[in-house]
């Protein structure tokens, strides 16, 4: 009877806790500032990265809406925080509640291949919502150890010949598309994107026009190329936290997807805009501005991104490729200077060789693969060099050569030059819809100029 009676009053006192509220902590906005909300409260209870709910009181029978924001910085006993979306409505004295929850994660599955979603990991191609993973996987992951990552693997075929031939890309490897605005990055993106040899593709449009959006899913990447994608999207309206969060986010996925053993593309454009973003959030901050504006934690944070890309531990790899956007074609500005050195090769695209009318412009004497060497099959290597002699013997002639300077038999190198490079210009142009394998280029690059 007693054992009864203390089970009663067991259940009843989990009756009684189950409808005491949760308890929550918050403080209170004191202060807006740009883009920086100021947070007075229980300081303690707040942590680096952490997220903070800004309650915003609908008024004249309006909704309660909240603004969810990140702690990006501690100024004496208040916490700095960046807003996820506007700040329309928010005033001070408003509540920001303090979640406890995991900083910045996400759950993919395999489920989400064909989906677009935002820097949050949400839905927004109104297919309904996304089926979660069993595994957490947080947005600002550490890079694999290098002691304990596998090398590069073998040649990857991307299906652009000028690539396949002169730069070829290793399983793993990661490169940086250089270019300025206008010259051809996206429709070379969409390129790689439907022909690489890769088990799933993970594109990362960070800070992309709104209108481009639905051009590049439909035109550019087609069904086809959608059916083994995930797409993450944040536009260049969106609020700063946004666009860096959609690079996070974009590494995060293709992460889960290497973790499953497969042969990932990983492709952002641009990562000039991730560093713009952070930029804006350092400055916000506090952080002093060094290079052309850029904080100190730019180019702190650029190399851990870019390392989450590459060789994994086990089978899967990430094979990385990130645009990156040169201001005013300056291909030595900071963030352009501090990518190159991180990334193992780099594809300059000009704007001399757009405005020729010659499709994807690639500069293949400016670019390089670190990997070539042992990428490049032995008995190809005479049939590169000989093309890139033949190149750089009409680069340094091509002023004389058009202003009709040059006399035809003064130099047997310059004449070779001279009878190749039609057949060489139309090799390194390639249609949108034109897929070449390494195979295919190697063999149309020798009938060209032989292998000797």
């Amino acid at each position: 009877m007693t054992q009864e009676h203390g089970s009663g009053g067991l259940a009843a006192a989990l009756a009684a806790l189950s409808t005491v509220e949760t308890l929550e902590t918050f403080g209170r906005v004191t202060a807006i500032r740009g883009l920086l909300v100021e947070v007075a409260g229980p300081v303690s209870a707040m942590r680096l990265g952490g997220r903070i709910d800004v309650v915003v009181e609908g008024g004249h029978g309006a909704a309660t809406a909240t603004v969810p924001c990140e702690v990006i910085g501690f100024a004496g006993d208040r916490a700095l925080a960046m807003p996820f979306g506007s700040l329309e409505g928010v005033r001070r004295g408003c509540p920001a509640l303090v979640r406890d929850e995991a900083a910045g994660a996400i759950r993919p599955s395999a489920a989400w291949l064909g989906r677009t979603v935002d820097a949050l990991g949400r839905p927004i191609d109104g297919l309904g919502p996304l089926p979660q993973g069993p595994a957490i996987y947080p947005l600002r992951a550490d890079p694999p150890p290098a002691h304990g990552r596998r090398r590069v693997g073998p040649p990857l075929d991307l299906g652009v010949r000028c690539i396949n031939t002169f730069l070829t890309m290793c399983r793993g490897q990661r490169m940086g598309i250089f270019a300025g605005s206008g010259v051809g990055k996206s429709v070379l993106l969409s390129m790689l994107a439907r022909y690489t040899a890769a088990d799933v593709a993970v594109i990362g449009l960070v800070g992309e026009r709104g209108r481009e959006v639905q051009e590049f899913l439909q035109d550019d990447l087609g069904a086809a190329g959608l059916a083994r994608s995930v797409v993450v999207v944040a536009t260049s309206d969106e609020p700063v936290l946004m666009r860096r969060n959609a690079a996070y986010v974009t590494l995060a996925i293709a992460e889960y997807f290497r973790d499953q053993g497969a042969q990932v593309l990983c492709m952002i454009d641009s990562i000039t805009r991730f560093a713009m973003a952070q930029r804006d959030i350092g400055l916000a901050g506090g952080e002093p501005p060094t290079a052309k504006g850029y904080t100190p934690t730019v180019f702190s944070e650029l190399p851990r991104l870019l390392e989450r890309a590459g060789p994994g531990v086990g089978e899967g790899a990430i094979s990385g490729l990130f645009t990156v956007l040169v201001e005013g074609d300056d291909h030595n500005e900071p963030v352009a200077d501090a990518v190159r050195g991180i990334l193992d090769g780099h594809i300059v695209m000009e704007r001399r060789i757009a405005e020729q009318g010659r499709y994807p412009a690639i500069n293949v004497l400016r670019s390089v693969s670190r990997t070539m060497p042992r990428a490049c099959d032995p008995a190809h290597l005479p049939t590169v060099r000989r093309a890139r002699k033949v190149l750089a013997t009409y680069a340094d002639m091509e002023e004389l050569i058009r202003l009709g300077a040059y006399r035809a038999g003064s130099s047997p190198e310059v004449d070779e030059a001279v009878a190749l490079m039609p057949d060489l210009t139309a090799f390194l142009g390639q249609g949108k819809e034109e897929a070449t394998s390494i195979g295919e280029g190697y063999a149309r690059l020798a009938a060209i100029v032989g292998g000797g």
